[in-house]
């Protein structure tokens, strides 16, 4: 099985750290900026570490990053870069663009252009960025001593539809359900039609998952992928 293939733009010491968390989970991982000093001392890291103006979109083109499965943008202070660079990548079709957005007007600014995955460094470190990458059915995931995590996951396409006791998720995947986010369709404050999402506290053993779900739950790191191989 080919290894999934990830550019990073941007090293400084964010982008660097994603770069570094993917490359150690097996990804090959690309990495561009524009100052040559930071790229040089990623170059034993990753695969290939280049120094580029991701603005100018025919230097991308020369790098193929088309044909990569995802690209993250961790461009820092310079927005005006930040919105250049994912105006590229969109136009130039990659699967799945993740953006870096330093506050709430960036963030809203990005959505604008069409990008869905935003990434706040404030409050997303480096190794939950990579398992988004990696395992994109994974929405969050918080990791606790001995190779454990909680991790919300989209519930994958075989579980629709399927009751909890005949998932058995404990038995059959040595996972704990903690809890369900769902979506509801509601009326805004500004009385238009909107969805949002709720915790269903203990589910039962009768509820049944719908496609929008996401599964909070517990279990060892193996145990979370092998759901997700199996089910995925």
């Amino acid at each position: 099985m080919a290894r999934s293939r990830y550019a990073v733009f941007g090293a400084g010491r964010y982008g660097t750290q994603i770069a570094l968390s993917l490359a150690q989970r097996g990804a090959e991982v690309f990495t561009f900026d524009a100052d040559p000093g930071r790229a040089e001392l990623l170059k034993e890291d990753v695969a290939l570490a280049v120094t580029l103006d991701a603005t100018d979109k025919k230097a991308l083109m020369a790098q193929h990053v088309e044909d990569l499965d995802a690209a993250v943008v961790a461009i820092g202070e310079n927005f005006e870069a930040t919105v250049l660079t994912t105006l590229n990548l969109l136009d130039l079709g990659l699967p799945r663009v993740i953006v870096r957005a330093n506050d709430a007007n960036q963030e809203r600014i990005l959505r604008s252009l069409g990008v869905t995955d935003i990434l706040r460094p404030e409050s997303e470190v480096a190794e939950v960025v990579s398992e988004r990458l990696i395992n994109p059915n994974i929405r969050g995931f918080l990791t606790l001593p001995d190779d454990y995590e909680i991790a919300e996951i989209k519930a994958p396409e075989a579980c629709h539809g399927r009751r909890l006791a005949d998932m058995d998720l404990a038995n059959r995947y040595e996972l704990r359900l903690i809890t369900i986010r769902r979506e509801f369709e509601e009326t805004g404050d500004d009385g238009a039609p909107c969805v949002r999402e709720h915790i269903l506290g203990v589910p039962k053993p009768d509820t049944t998952i719908e496609a929008t779900d996401t599964l909070v739950v517990f279990g060892s790191l193996g145990a979370v992928q092998r759901f997700l191989d199996i089910n995925g």
